[in-house]
């Protein structure tokens, strides 16, 4: 699957799983590098510890880069919740779910070993 195909995948499963919630708002940033990019998602759904520890289980999974054409044909199904992510987890290399004042911050970060995700951080206050 080509980078930008996959990306649109990415985007539309953590975007639906977002969007389950009924948002008033969602803030999706891409950061892209030669070896690697950031995704961060922010929205204004107020979640329980509990929901955050599943979703960042789901989303820090066993990397499976070999389901990359497999995971292309799920994007759009109809899984709910932590099993969207869990599509998710098994491409990312990391992923950090966190409480911010006004909602939830998801970061995942794709790529090389190569690519250093302490530089690139969205701030949140």
């Amino acid at each position: 699957m080509e980078n930008k195909e996959y990306l649109i995948h990415l985007l539309a499963e953590v975007s639906n799983y977002i969007l389950e919630r009924h948002p008033h708002r969602m803030v999706i940033s891409l950061h892209q590098e030669a070896d690697g990019m950031h995704l961060c998602v922010l929205d204004d759904c107020k979640r329980p510890d509990s929901e955050l520890e599943a979703m960042s289980r789901a989303l820090n999974t066993t990397a499976r880069p070999e389901l990359a054409d497999y995971y292309g044909s799920m994007g759009g199904s109809d899984l709910l919740g932590t099993a969207r992510l869990s599509l998710i987890g098994w491409q990312v290399k990391h992923a950090d779910v966190s409480r911010i004042d006004d909602g939830t911050k998801i970061d995942l970060w794709l790529g090389s070993e190569r690519f250093d995700a302490s530089y690139f951080n969205i701030p949140t206050s």
